[in-house]
């Protein structure tokens, strides 16, 4: 299951982390990210082994929104070794993506 990351605790978690770190940029209102989010929990469960999975509510964490460049949701974030190795936008079927952000395992 996806966790909620707050701006305080990201660079921690990323610090922490010992695999990568998949981060779900999302909001409530937004109909793609409502759409999308039960496709992020599936992989985050399927790939649970390899990378852990994170949401994060760009209205309540708007300055982590902006250190990223946010500025479409839902955005997905694929982190290793604390820096961003990839980024996908839009919603999109589970099948694609796994092909987006198997070859970052």
């Amino acid at each position: 299951m996806a966790k909620a990351i707050t701006g305080t605790e990201f660079d921690l978690v990323l610090s922490e982390a010992r695999k990568p770190v998949l981060v779900d940029f999302w909001a409530p209102w937004c109909g793609p990210c409502r759409a999308l989010g039960p496709t992020v929990e599936e992989v985050g469960q399927d790939f649970a082994d390899r990378m852990d999975v994170y949401k994060c509510n760009v209205d309540d964490e708007d300055e982590l929104a902006a250190r990223f460049r946010i500025v479409s949701i839902p955005t997905l974030m694929l982190f290793k070794d604390s820096q961003p190795v990839h980024t996908v936008v839009g919603n999109m079927s589970k099948q694609a993506l796994v092909a987006e952000i198997e070859p970052y395992l």
